[in-house]
């Protein structure tokens, strides 16, 4: 797995760039990764990012954005204001998770 600095520190990633420690996120590393995709975070944006990392402690797996509309209370077409296009894909990039299963 190829590994970049960020803010400073080593960051294991995958071929997609997708972060694959779960311990190596931070805050500080969540917004790099948005600006990186042309994401200006805003409370909303933070509010879904803490309970996909939050979900992913207790199921073990990325939630969907089916789930994330669910159980975290953000409608899809709220998620796709906050995240154009594939938002399930920049979400789980930006919480520092695996990608969705699903996502292309």
């Amino acid at each position: 797995m190829p590994v970049v600095e960020m803010i400073g520190k080593p960051i294991h990633i995958n071929e997609e760039g997708f972060l694959t420690e779960y311990n190596e996120w931070d805050p500080a590393i969540g917004k790099v990764l948005a600006e990186q995709i042309g994401v200006e975070m805003t409370d909303e944006h933070w509010k879904i990012i803490n309970f996909l990392r939050e979900d992913f402690k207790t199921e073990g797996e990325t939630a969907t954005s089916r789930r994330v509309q669910t159980v975290g209370g953000v409608p899809v077409k709220i998620q796709f204001e906050l995240f154009p296009k594939k938002p399930a894909k920049k979400m789980a990039y930006i919480a520092g998770l695996p990608k969705p299963k699903g996502c292309v």
